[in-house]
């Protein structure tokens, strides 16, 4: 896992990091992150830098609004997975990248 995070973020201490900003945030806001980390993390593909931009853009969200003493349920609504998925827009699902992956390998393969 160190090996991925440190491909993935330069630096394993970056992702660190932003654990110990989300370990800070008001309990309502850990609980929230927690679960958005955790339904994120299964649409991550290849490297899943799309994932971790992700994460650190709702974590910055997270912590500007508790600062600002909003609930975190006014930030992302009661449909935290509409949230979710409002934020995955644009991003590469596994399916995706899966099937453009197998229909290249044939194509190589066959023109072999």
């Amino acid at each position: 896992m160190s090996s991925f995070l440190t491909k993935v973020l330069g630096d394993k201490k970056e992702w660190k990091a932003m654990e110990a900003r989300a370990s800070a945030l008001p309990r309502d806001y850990r609980v929230v992150y927690d679960e958005v980390k955790s339904y994120l993390w299964k649409f991550a593909s290849g490297d899943a830098t799309d994932i971790i931009v992700l994460l650190k853009g709702v974590l910055e969200l997270f912590t500007a609004s508790a600062a600002q003493g909003k609930s975190v349920l006014d930030v992302t609504g009661t449909d935290v997975a509409s949230f979710c998925d409002a934020r995955l827009r644009g991003t590469t699902p596994h399916l995706v990248t899966w099937r453009t992956s197998l229909n290249r390998n044939i194509a190589k393969r066959l023109a072999e």
